[in-house]
């Protein structure tokens, strides 16, 4: 009997993997890759008649993030990595994961109501049992019939293309917008891992206030993210000085102005941020056994996430640690690629979820 519903369940529902991330959610198929990438943004109504109902989500919801009359609120429901909000979490799920089926057969479509997919879910390895709990539920309540758990680190290193079922060190520094996680893998197992929950988003915030006391301008979180990715730099490098135009409102006349900021000030808004993650490796390359400690002298360090992408951070990383620094081919999307490959590979899949 379980034979035969678990053909017809695996017929018409395919198998997915989320990487639930702080800033972007990004779902693959089995068999078809990556289907969708979007922010992980929830707009819903707040007034009484209309409450919490969800208007927007993804793309559509964050390009409202500070621009929201006081009857709708964009909302966040990841932060540092883990769920704030249930509620919106599961409608925001419901939503990509109906989204990613509108691209099927309408067959398929059809028969979606039906029939619920296996889904493999993306954590911070440093998450606690209630904050798994809230995963998974989640997930379930948002329409899987089995729900899965792949530490971050892991999904990563898979996604990156490491060997780590194999008694080699493989070690990952995943930087995302909640969180950053260090970790040293082997045999399909983590050996040592350190999950800080300090990430793009703290930079962010560090940038809005740098900006607030030095030239008494308040900005949004969506400037001081463009501000981050187009002239952030992990680096000192004077040859190379970027600027930018800033807009925002004085604090002091409440008037909208416009001020110039360079690549500099804004590594020094990030700088404390950068040396926590900095000490977050040292810490993880002091508690590696000597055998495997032997091994990243030779094979280095492998940065993914969005984080990765920030200007000279390799460089930075390279020349604090003296080890070979490999940025992936596609950072962003590596973890949701670690995820998605796990669920071809049962056999490991079986080894490395929690």
């Amino acid at each position: 009997m379980n034979f035969i519903s678990d053909f017809f369940f695996g017929l018409f529902s395919s198998d997915i993997a989320i990487d639930l991330g702080t800033a972007n959610t990004i779902v693959y198929v089995k068999g078809k890759g990556i289907q969708l990438s979007e922010p992980s943004v929830v707009a819903v109504r707040t007034d009484d008649r209309l409450k919490n109902r969800v208007l927007a989500v993804g793309a559509e919801a964050k390009n409202m993030l500070g621009r929201t009359p006081s009857n709708i609120v964009a909302i966040r429901p990841i932060r540092d990595g883990v769920i704030s909000d249930f509620d919106v979490t599961e409608a925001m799920l419901r939503h990509f994961i109906r989204k990613v089926y509108k691209k099927q057969s309408s067959f398929g479509s059809f028969l979606r109501p039906f029939f619920r997919p296996r889904i493999i879910v993306a954590v911070p390895s440093g998450i606690t049992q209630v904050e798994k709990r809230a995963v998974r539920e989640s997930a379930e309540r948002a329409g899987a019939r089995e729900v899965f758990l792949l530490e971050e680190p892991m999904a990563a290193a898979f996604g990156a293309g490491l060997p780590i079922t194999e008694p080699i060190c493989n070690m990952i520094v995943d930087i995302g917008g909640g969180t950053t996680e260090v970790a040293v893998i082997s045999l399909a197992g983590i050996v040592y891992a350190r999950s800080l929950r300090v990430a793009g988003d703290k930079m962010d915030a560090s940038i809005t206030q740098y900006i607030k006391r030095k030239y008494d301008l308040l900005i949004g979180e969506r400037t001081a993210e463009a501000i981050k990715i187009e002239i952030g730099n992990a680096y000192p490098d004077p040859k190379n000085l970027e600027t930018m135009e800033v807009k925002g409102r004085d604090l002091i006349t409440g008037i909208p102005k416009i001020v110039t900021i360079d690549s500099e000030e804004v590594r020094t808004a990030i700088s404390e941020q950068i040396e926590a993650i900095i000490e977050a490796v040292h810490i993880v390359l002091e508690k590696t056994p000597a055998e495997l400690a032997a091994d990243i002298v030779d094979r280095g360090i492998v940065l993914t996430g969005g984080g990765a992408l920030l200007k000279n951070f390799d460089k930075l990383l390279k020349k604090r640690t003296n080890l070979p620094i490999t940025v992936t081919d596609n950072p962003l999307s590596t973890v949701a690629m670690g995820s998605g490959m796990a669920l071809d590979s049962i056999e490991v899949l079986k080894q490395v979820v929690i």
